[in-house]
């Protein structure tokens, strides 16, 4: 992909150099370079739980739906608690350890804050 940055309104990927300006084509926000290098890129979006709650490292939540392991028979049940989340990015947003399945990668949709 491009090597512009990610829009800080909207967050697309899209954006566009525009002379000394760069553009987002989805909400039409327009930021300097300068203000583009000011961000700071290792700085994590925020990531939030199916009601809305903030979610940080080191929290514990719970599982509001049952979830299919992919690749197994397994099945993570309504209501399995899980202590000390890892955030990461990508489409997974949680890393974890479940009793009796193991390492996995929750989205953060399917769970909430306990």
């Amino acid at each position: 992909m491009s090597s512009f940055p990610k829009c800080p309104k909207c967050g697309s990927e899209y954006t566009y150099e525009d002379e000394e300006m760069f553009v987002c084509p989805e909400c039409a926000h327009e930021w300097s370079r300068e203000a583009a290098a000011e961000e700071n890129p290792e700085r994590k979006a925020e990531v939030r739980d199916a009601v809305g709650n903030m979610l940080q490292d080191g929290d514990s939540v719970t599982v509001i739906k049952d979830l299919k392991v992919k690749g197994s028979s397994s099945v993570v049940k309504l209501g399995t608690k899980v202590r000390n989340i890892r955030l990461v990015d990508g489409d997974h947003d949680i890393d974890c350890k479940i009793d009796g399945i193991g390492s996995m990668g929750l989205k953060s949709e399917f769970v909430k804050k306990a």
